[in-house]
């Protein structure tokens, strides 16, 4: 045995010091590498700043819609406490058991992979981390070389540090990969379960665990074998973790797959669509919408359009016109019907309203006194101007109360109303309540508007029927709980006054109601535009207003469609569909006056109008032009007792007719006739006076004044 000598203990102490300062250096050097690779990392993206679908969701935060990333995925925004817990146990016991004991790589799992990798020839387990798999999520490169590994491992470092781990699974649970274009928990439950992942099942908890490590090749639509087989050992390992029971795991285990693709949900579509396009940079839109009301409404207009001929199209809105909230829009029955245009809105399409106007314009003949709903006026031919206005049925009715012509929907009282209060002033109202009508580019308002002459939106009824239900005061609907886009605000000053107003919603209310009796009564009106291109019915209750239209969105006419016999029933199946959140109406205000014929002031007994009995058949008729009908006048009469001497005659200027001209007031004659265009008379005292001129020919016009 050779016994070392002192040289060779002095060149080995030699040797192992350089070999120690080598691997000091070494380590220095890799320690350095380290630092600078990891410094050379970018930080982290934000979950902010990852391209995620834009939502639509509903007045409960449930989704209505979603569009894809800008890349063109399913990636939903979800947070951890919306996904069952189940989930997360699973997935931490299968991916990475001590993830919320390491910094980002777990060692003994890397040496247990490498390990096993050498006894096996080939990998058996990855050694990947949550963290690890979330840096090559965001990475979007693929990590099969040495290279990629070693920047895996330090991006998964530099996430440690710089997010918590909740924030790590909620980067894991927006990211992992389910196949096709789906990425995130909640694109994938929706689109393999059909519903939310706040509630799973063990088996769609399993199975949402498993995919992520094999995408495309476990797609339970492709290949349910393999879904089914990965579900399996995720369940196997839950037991073995002590999170399910072995009868529990069975249980699931047993299950078929029950997975299949589902579309993503498209309620309100178009709603949902100009929210979007309102504010494109937004990533959640939160709309007032009811997710329940507006499916169950899609799936009545679905119903409803099926028994209309192609491309007869169908369009409803529903709102709260106490709150403004807009509850349900539906623009058309099937977005993705062509042969209907279903890509249209028709809820903001401008369209001639037909007879649904109307109201307002007899609302606007009680606020300014022209008469009661119990004041009788003359449905018979006539001629305003050269505007020769006709019944829908080419009929007409004679003496009717105002409350019958409007229930009747007569176009001949309706004219002569609007020409009493004017169609500058409906139209003013009309803008009051927030619509916003449209007219021929440098057209003054006409008479024809009271048949549906002028643009108007469903949206523009439904916001002026809302006014309505409100006692007269506009109210402002809206779609959105947060700001999006502009939108046309209500004024303040009432669209009619709250007697006016109550007047003709107890007209509305008395007409037919195709529902049970033990349901509240509807205020509604209908309208057909002229052709037959639009038919039309609005209607509310006391606190919703519901608008219908129906027709062809390029306005080809519909023969024979009517707002009565196409609108009217979806309108009333609509009102029942909200069930026990109908409200009556308010009880009449002490201001209103009480609805009996016999009751009706003398003056009020017939409507008054400036023509009110005047034949307008032929000829220049007779028109009075001062004093104009229902004007106050001053003429010092000083009371009931008349004022002497001191009090001045009424003039009374008119012109048109054939002389000689024949006056009366009051109903009674003045004596003798005169050719000249000017009644000049004496009252005897203050108060009403009706004074109708007559020509030889027979034809007349009347005005009603107040004498003071």
């Amino acid at each position: 045995m050779r016994i070392a000598r002192p040289a060779d203990w002095h060149m080995a102490r030699r040797w192992g010091a350089a070999a120690g300062l080598a691997l000091a250096a070494l380590a220095l050097c890799g320690q350095a590498k380290l630092r600078h690779d990891y410094a050379a990392l970018p930080a982290p993206p934000r979950v902010a700043d990852l391209p995620l679908s834009s939502v639509v969701l509903d007045r409960e935060d449930r989704l209505l819609r979603a569009f894809t990333s800008s890349d063109d995925k399913w990636r939903l925004p979800v947070e951890p406490d919306t996904i069952d817990p189940l989930y997360f146990r699973l997935l931490l016991a299968f991916e990475d058991k001590r993830f919320f004991d390491h910094g980002g790589y777990d060692l003994r799992a890397l040496v247990r992979s490498a390990l096993q990798s050498l006894r096996s020839g080939r990998i058996v387990s990855g050694g990947s981390t949550l963290t690890m798999q979330v840096a090559r999520l965001l990475d979007e490169r693929p990590t099969r070389s040495l290279q990629r590994k070693y920047e895996q491992l330090l991006r998964a470092v530099k996430l440690e540090n710089t997010f918590s781990k909740e924030d790590i699974l909620r980067l894991y649970a927006l990211r992992a990969p389910f196949g096709g274009n789906l990425e995130g928990v909640r694109a994938a439950s929706l689109t393999w379960f059909g519903k939310e992942p706040r509630r799973l099942t063990p088996a769609e908890a399993a199975l949402l665990v498993a995919l992520p490590q094999s995408p495309e090749a476990r797609r339970p639509d492709r290949y349910p074998g393999q879904a089914i087989k990965a579900r399996n050992r995720v369940l196997r390992r839950a037991v073995q973790a002590g999170i399910l029971s072995a009868e529990d795991a069975g249980s699931a285990a047993g299950e078929p797959l029950g997975a299949r693709r589902h579309a993503m949900p498209l309620f309100a579509p178009h709603e949902s669509r100009r929210a979007r396009q309102s504010a494109p940079q937004r990533q959640v839109h939160r709309l007032t919408i009811d997710r329940d009301l507006q499916s169950g409404l899609e799936a009545l207009m679905r119903r409803k359009a099926g028994a209309l001929p192609r491309p007869v199209s169908l369009a409803l809105l529903v709102a709260d016109h106490r709150s403004g909230e807009i509850l349900a829009s539906i623009g058309a029955p099937d977005l993705l019907d062509s042969a209907r245009e279903g890509h249209v809105d028709m809820t903001r399409a401008i369209r001639s309203p037909g007879s649904t106007l109307k109201p307002f314009i007899y609302g606007l003949a009680f606020e300014e006194g022209i008469g009661l709903p119990e004041s009788y006026i003359e449905d018979r031919a006539t001629d305003i101007a050269g505007y020769q206005p006709t019944n829908f049925d080419q009929g007409y009715q004679g003496t009717v109360t105002l409350r019958e012509a409007l229930q009747l929907s007569l176009n001949t009282p309706a004219v002569k109303l609007l020409e009493a209060v004017g169609p500058a002033r409906l139209i003013a109202r009309l803008k009051r309540a927030g619509a916003a009508p449209v007219l021929e580019k440098g057209v003054s308002p006409g008479l024809a508007i009271s048949l549906g002459g002028v643009g108007l939106s469903l949206k523009d009824l439904a916001q002026a029927y809302a006014a309505l239900g409100r006692g007269g005061k506009a109210v402002r609907l809206s779609v959105c709980r947060e700001t999006c886009g502009s939108l046309q605000a209500g004024s303040a000053a009432p669209v009619l006054s709250e007697k006016a107003a109550w007047q003709v919603s107890d007209v509305l209310a008395g007409l037919p109601q195709v529902q049970s009796a033990e349901t509240f009564h509807v205020a509604y009106k209908t309208g057909t535009s002229y052709g037959y291109r639009d038919a039309w019915a609005v209607g509310y209750d006391g606190r919703h207003v519901i608008a219908v239209w129906s027709g062809r969105p390029d306005g080809t006419p519909v023969p024979g469609a009517t707002g009565m016999k196409v609108a009217v029933p979806v309108l009333f199946e609509a009102f029942q569909a909200l069930g026990s959140r109908r409200v009556p109406f308010p009880a009449r205000p002490s201001i209103a006056w009480p609805q009996v014929a016999g009751e009706v002031p003398l003056p009020l007994r017939f409507a008054r109008l400036p023509d009110r009995v005047a034949n307008m058949a032929a000829g220049d008729p007779v028109r009075i032009f001062y004093p104009p009908d229902g004007a106050e006048l001053d003429l010092g009469l000083g009371g009931a007792d008349g004022g002497g001497n001191t009090a001045q005659p009424l003039v009374v200027k008119f012109k048109g007719g054939k002389g000689p001209f024949s006056y009366l007031v009051n109903d009674r004659p003045l004596p003798g006739g005169s050719r000249e265009r000017q009644l000049v008379w004496q009252p005897g005292q203050a108060g009403f006076a009706e004074v109708t001129i007559l020509d030889s020919s027979g034809k007349s016009a009347g005005v009603t004044v107040r004498l003071r």
